[in-house]
């Protein structure tokens, strides 16, 4: 069922969820306006009692109608949790104002797609659009590769971890836009987020290293494997660099297409694995 929901999931959100109509974070948005407070506890206790929540509905459509109200179930909340629709309508106007020379809409939908990590500033032109490309880079995983990762490796709990996984990234997201730096650093939910990125930063991490320049991707791939401290962030973007310097950008419209080019090869590359992975599994 795991396959099936995925591609059904998938070939969804790639016709119709261009909005945040159906995304996570949007419909979560009350949960996390609640309190002034920002702190570990609720954290935990937003992750918890939404992981519970799922849990809880699942169990009781279990085995009901030949097994039809638990595929609908887990259809739902993958469109919930995967996928990247307002973010992929910022994209699309960021290059229609760069196609018109709009550098002030331009430049507003570049902070839009870099909320999480920021633009640096007082930079070069070159330097600003490589960080563009690290966070389009990294939109990639957070909506698609890592939900597909917890979705998948976690089986008849795939659900749960995924609802857990998407509602903090949308914790981030929202304490990013709406609160302070300080607020955001006591939630700790960029702490949480570090440890649930780790394992598949390295995995997706394999394919950009397959992708791009191995004999300078690998070495560094390997060394990632005993860093605990550099964040996800930047190890997951400076092996996709490597994969990015065998074709360099240096204009407003190329610079981010070849990052969102460079990252669809690797969602399909990962796919194509999981497909066969789950059919080899079933065959034996």
């Amino acid at each position: 069922m795991t396959l099936i929901t995925l591609l059904l999931v998938l070939a969804w959100e790639r016709l119709f969820k261009l909005g945040e109509h159906w995304q996570l974070d949007h419909r979560f948005e009350i949960v996390f306006r609640r309190g002034r407070a920002a702190s570990l506890p609720k954290t935990l206790a937003i992750l918890v009692l939404w992981m519970a929540v799922i849990w809880g509905i699942l169990r009781l459509v279990h085995g009901a109608f030949f097994g039809i109200p638990s595929l609908l179930l887990w259809v739902v909340i993958c469109l919930l949790c995967i996928g990247a629709g307002i973010t992929r309508k910022h994209y699309r106007a960021y290059l229609k104002s760069a196609r018109q020379g709009d550098m002030h809409a331009c430049s507003a939908m570049a902070e839009e797609l870099t909320l999480i990590h920021g633009l640096p500033v007082d930079c070069s032109e070159g330097m600003r659009l490589r960080e563009l490309q690290n966070a389009l880079i990294w939109i990639n995983f957070r909506f698609y590769l890592a939900p597909l990762f917890w979705f998948v490796v976690c089986g008849p709990y795939g659900p749960v971890a995924l609802a857990g996984y998407a509602v903090m990234r949308g914790y981030q997201t929202w304490l990013a836009r709406h609160a302070t730096p300080l607020k955001r650093s006591q939630s700790n939910v960029d702490d949480i987020l570090h440890l649930l990125d780790w394992i598949p930063v390295r995995l997706a991490g394999v394919a950009y290293a397959l992708i791009g320049h191995g004999e300078k991707a690998l070495p560094a791939w390997f060394a990632s494997l005993g860093d605990i401290h550099t964040s996800q962030y930047q190890v997951l973007t400076r092996l996709a660099q490597f994969s990015l310097a065998r074709d360099p950008h240096l204009d407003q419209v190329q610079t981010p297409r070849a990052a969102v080019t460079m990252a669809r090869k690797v969602t399909i590359i990962i796919l194509i694995v999981v497909a066969l992975l789950t059919i080899y599994g079933t065959l034996v």
